[in-house]
């Protein structure tokens, strides 16, 4: 009996003994986690810089620059509220004394880190990485190193599209950080965050990689953004996003807010994207992008179900322009484009980028899906230049009570007022409200060209179209408003 007492006596203090282990060895994986965020601060802070800006703007554009945190853009009123909002400390100020009424400067704020240096004969060179819309319309640029080294900067180049900048100082020695690789990152990753938010120097928050690959964002031309929960907030643009190991896998763009700060969402370019841009901005000033004259749209599961496609597989070829390499290589409107360069499509963003960062005159295979069947097409890439970028019966109404449309035949009158070609498709003149033409976007003025991939031309046409469509009830539309075509699939 004594030794089962000695022996209970033990258990029970083995058992006591576990909680106050199990708290040491949380507390000192704790402390393991904090000295690797802290030897990343200490690896990455001395190359982030602080950038101040001295702008000009009008006096009716004073508290409106366009910017990632604007107020137009998608997810709310008040979604994107950028560093140079005025409602911020050391956002764009009005000194006292300045330039007459109509035209005053402004100063903003933002971040930046060292990613390349140049030794030359005559000049040595140090290049920062930042976003675009820091330093835009920019006429004076200074930075400041954590040591407290201040520097005059000007841009070497920039990319609105993209939101890439590099700007360069007259230094040498100065350290450069790592880069990483950014498609080697995974969802729940740790990474840092480093800037100077709300004119803050050199601050550093933590979080982790939320989502990869935010393609539809409406922020920039060509995104692919990396999400974060790591604190972003304005005066962070341009800074580092860090991984564990020091490297550089992104650069601090925008925010997703209601507030005007933090809110846990945040975005930052890849640095495999930003890379290739910084490169051509170095070597040429300016980014070439390739070209293939196309306008794509996503494949949703009813535009698939049209196209006797499964779900998910490739995107949508709407609109092939003449004379385009897509329209020489073969490519037809309706198309499915599974496959680039051997990589499959998934994704109208990721396509976009995949070919804007195609050198211009390569030769690559497109694999497509046409009428059921897969077909492999060579392409020549062409060069994207301003002016492609810019391009994207009666004549009694007639109404289709199921998808909620009243249309008209485009006569000479209203082809010249709609900027189309009489006798080809039919204009948009009423849409029912809460109709499922109203839910899917149509709205009066679009012209409809094709029902079911058949084109239409007149009112009464168009209505009969869609009565023969009524059993399945089920429609496919080709749209075009102002110079863009889209397809949009109906049900009801």
């Amino acid at each position: 009996m004594k030794i089962k007492s000695i022996t209970r006596l033990i258990l029970l203090l083995w058992f006591a003994a576990l909680p106050a282990h199990g708290l040491d060895s949380g507390v000192e994986n704790l402390r393991q986690t904090g000295k690797a965020f802290a030897a990343v601060a200490r690896e990455v802070s001395p190359s982030v810089v602080f950038i101040q800006v001295e702008a000009k703007a009008s006096a009716a554009a004073m508290g409106q620059l366009p910017s990632p945190f604007g107020d137009e853009w998608p997810f709310g009123d008040d979604l994107f509220k950028r560093f140079f909002g005025d409602q911020f400390p050391g956002a764009p100020r009005t000194p006292p004394s300045g330039p007459p009424q109509g035209e005053r400067h402004v100063i903003g704020q933002g971040s930046g880190f060292v990613f390349a240096a140049k030794d030359g004969l005559l000049s040595d060179k140090t290049y920062i990485l930042t976003n675009n819309h820091v330093v835009e319309n920019a006429e004076k640029i200074r930075v400041r190193f954590q040591d407290g080294h201040e520097y005059d900067a000007k841009v070497t180049g920039r990319d609105p599209q993209s939101d890439v900048a590099v700007i360069e100082i007259k230094a040498t020695g100065l350290p450069v950080v790592k880069l990483g690789d950014s498609s080697a990152l995974e969802v729940g990753e740790w990474v840092v965050a480093i800037g100077n938010p709300f004119g803050l120097s050199h601050t550093l928050t933590v979080g982790v990689v939320s989502a990869k690959g935010r393609t539809s964002v409406g922020i920039n031309d060509y995104e692919d953004f990396i999400q974060t929960d790591a604190a972003i907030n304005p005066g962070n643009s341009g800074g580092p996003l860090v991984n564990l190991d020091g490297e550089v896998v992104g650069i601090n763009t925008a925010i997703f807010t209601r507030s005007g700060g933090y809110m846990g969402i945040g975005f930052a370019i890849p640095i495999n994207l930003a890379r290739v841009i910084a490169d051509q901005l170095i070597e040429k000033g300016a980014v070439t992008r390739g070209y293939l004259g196309i306008v794509i749209q996503q494949l949703t599961p009813e535009l698939a179900k049209s196209f006797d496609v499964e779900g998910g597989q490739g995107i949508l070829v709407a609109q092939v322009s003449e004379d385009s390499p897509a329209q020489k290589a073969g490519l037809r409107q309706g198309d499915v484009i599974v496959a680039y360069r051997g990589k499959k499509v998934t994704d109208v963003g990721g396509f976009r980028n995949q070919v804007s960062l195609t050198p211009p005159g390569s030769e690559v295979e497109l694999t497509i899906l046409r009428d059921g069947k897969r077909k492999t097409l060579s392409v020549t890439i062409g060069r994207l230049t301003k002016d492609k970028l810019a391009a994207g019966g009666s004549g009694a109404a007639q109404t289709s009570e199921e998808i909620g449309l009243t249309v008209q035949t485009l006569t000479p009158q209203l082809a010249e007022q709609f900027g189309a070609k009489a006798g080809e498709g039919v204009v948009v003149t009423r849409v029912r409200p809460g109709s499922i033409a109203a839910m899917a976007g149509i709205t009066p003025g679009v012209v409809i060209l094709q029902v079911n991939q058949k084109p239409v031309n007149s009112a009464a046409g168009f209505r009969r179209a869609v009565e023969q469509s009524s059993a399945e009830k089920r429609v496919l539309l080709l749209i075009r408003k102002g110079e863009v075509q889209r397809f949009v699939a109906l049900s009801w």
